[in-house]
């Protein structure tokens, strides 16, 4: 649930990327328990899968077809946005464009505007 008074266009896509990170991982694990019951250690398998970098930059090539202006311009930002350290499991360029796609992701969430959002990631969940 995000704050009302909340601008989200004054914030910077780090913070976007922050929320969008953790709004991604979640729909990923509701998405995973939906296809079916399975023991936890699967549902986390499956689920890492989804959320590695390095899927979630080859997601971000694919997502791009499909993906307006604005939503170009905001992964754009997310992907140029400075991280402090980039994950031993992925290259600089993949950490880049997978922060880019949770920009994307984060800014869709906070600006609430969840169909986009869920078609967005059923995209990535074909991906």
């Amino acid at each position: 649930m995000r704050s009302p008074e909340l601008d989200v266009d004054q914030l910077t896509p780090a913070v976007w990327a922050y929320i969008g990170d953790a709004a991604y991982e979640l729909a990923m694990r509701v998405l995973t328990l939906k296809e079916g019951p399975k023991r936890m250690h699967q549902v986390h398998k499956e689920t890492a899968h989804y959320v590695t970098a390095t899927f979630q930059a080859r997601a971000s090539h694919v997502l791009e077809a499909h993906l307006t202006a604005r939503e170009l311009d905001i992964l754009r930002r997310g992907r140029n946005s400075k991280s402090g350290h980039v994950p031993k499991s992925a290259s600089p360029g993949e950490y880049r464009l997978s922060t880019g796609l949770e920009a994307l992701i984060g800014y869709l969430y906070l600006t609430d505007q969840n169909e986009r959002l869920d078609e967005l990631i059923a995209i990535l969940r074909e991906a």
